[in-house]
């Protein structure tokens, strides 16, 4: 532990400020996900690079990226100054108002998206991002039915909660927005029977097949899915799947829309994920795509639809209804700017890439070889997830589909007090640090990771 932190302030005073803003905490935030009174969240006094400090002044290798999201690390010197900068030039506006911070950060995505989908309306994150996307599809097509995988996540608002297919949809699903779920490739914990990948991509693919003709195509608007499943599990399709889900909505007329929130800007090793997706016939390119996360690291609330010329026309001379008053804020937009000239400038995407593939994949199956309690390793880029078992033959999990268990808890706190902040969720732990992650510091926290998991291992039958 330092005398200061990153700024050079003072240790002991930020403590002190911690704790006070702990104790207004507990009287007055109410959390997201929470149980109100079951939670001691830790604080964060400060922030730089791959690192935060806890309210008591230690360092913490970040493995979380937050909520997977600070892509270009923390307190990204370009990011900061754009922001003030702006702040400065004009610190807010009327969407229904042209400024050059959001037109700018228009060009820049609608520079990495793929095909023709180069128009974007902004929205303050990634749940209202979809929301929107399902929205114009449903007015492009006439239609109403949405298809979702199982296992997905999708946002926290009433639709997206609904479009959302794992038990964080329970409490809020009252089978009314026209949601159908389907069942999409994985695996390791494959409903299909499958043995090989080539088996559960024909046998996922077939599945929709029958979704969408036993529900009638002539109801159904679009079908959503993340390019690569996030908090879900990280289950990066087999090859072929994409491809298909976009050949199955060309054959019935269905949109195909793109969640990227958490996958895109860098974080699979590529601008966006769909991108892994592509084959010999060429990319796969959807309607619309939703992102947030990633295109500002999170330093100001963004979102957006990315949105495919034909679509964009159903509202040339029919007004589309819908819009938010932070649609494209120059705060946030100015910080898209810096954060994608930075990710180009600095070869942030392809450091992501070079990283999963010698540093974190290679030390993944590393320590899977030496660990019972670890099932299944997948992942690329900075996009990574343990699949932590009971028993590696009958792949029980270590903690129950929608709940966690002493094995888990202990296990985070094991690299919580080795230095290290994880991300869990259910049965797994998600290695997925900034885009920016050095070698050395992938590799620390991999060793970190490596002792913490005989905590697990002691679970194991």
């Amino acid at each position: 532990m330092s005398a200061s932190l990153p700024g050079g302030r003072d240790l002991d005073q930020a403590i002190a400020e911690g704790r006070r803003a702990y104790e207004l905490d507990r009287k007055h935030v109410f959390h997201s996900w929470s149980a109100q009174a079951q939670i001691t969240p830790m604080t964060i006094l400060a922030t730089e690079g791959s690192y935060v400090w806890d309210g008591d002044g230690n360092r913490l290798l970040d493995f979380s990226s937050q909520l997977v999201n600070t892509n270009v690390g923390h307190q990204h010197p370009k990011v900061v100054a754009a922001i003030a900068a702006q702040a400065h030039k004009l610190a807010t506006v009327a969407p229904q108002y042209v400024n050059d911070a959001r037109s700018e950060a228009a060009r820049l995505v609608a520079e990495r998206t793929p095909g023709d989908l180069n128009r974007v309306f902004f929205t303050n994150g990634g749940a209202d991002a979809v929301e929107h996307a399902v929205r114009m599809a449903r007015l492009h097509t006439g239609k109403v039915k949405v298809l979702s995988r199982y296992r997905g996540y999708h946002g926290g608002t009433d639709l997206a909660v609904n479009l959302t297919g794992d038990p964080r949809r329970f409490a809020s699903d009252r089978g009314a927005q026209g949601v159908v779920h389907f069942n999409g490739p994985f695996l390791y914990r494959s409903v299909f029977y499958s043995t090989t990948e080539e088996q559960e991509c024909e046998r996922a693919l077939d599945e929709l097949r029958r979704v969408i003709e036993l529900e009638g195509p002539g109801t159904i608007a679009a079908v959503i899915l993340e390019s690569i499943p996030g908090t879900a599990g990280i289950m990066v399709p087999p090859p072929g799947y994409l491809a298909g889900v976009r050949a199955l909505c060309d054959e019935f007329g269905l949109v195909m829309i793109a969640d990227e929130v958490m996958s895109g800007f860098g974080r699979s090793g590529k601008w966006f994920a769909i991108e892994h997706g592509a084959t010999e016939a060429g990319p796969v390119v959807p309607d619309l795509i939703t992102f947030a996360k990633g295109v500002n690291s999170g330093y100001v609330p963004l979102g957006g639809v990315a949105i495919s010329e034909a679509i964009a026309a159903t509202f040339a001379d029919r007004a589309y209804p819908g819009g938010l008053t932070y649609s494209g804020h120059p705060l946030a937009t100015a910080a898209a700017v810096a954060t994608l000239n930075a990710m180009a400038d600095e070869g942030i995407v392809e450091n992501a890439a070079r990283v999963g593939a010698e540093v974190i994949g290679p030390g993944l199956a590393e320590i899977a070889a030496r660990h019972r309690s670890v099932g299944e390793v997948r992942g690329t880029g900075v996009f990574w997830a343990l699949e932590l078992v009971k028993d590696r033959a009958t792949r029980e999990p270590l903690a129950p589909y929608g709940g966690s268990s002493a094995a888990l808890n202990e296990t985070v706190a094991a690299c919580k007090k080795a230095g290290l902040l994880p991300f869990a969720n259910y049965n797994r732990i998600h290695v997925v640090p900034p885009c920016t992650v050095s070698d050395d510091e992938a590799r620390a926290g991999l060793e970190i990771l490596d002792d913490a998991l005989s905590v697990a291992d002691a679970y194991t039958d």
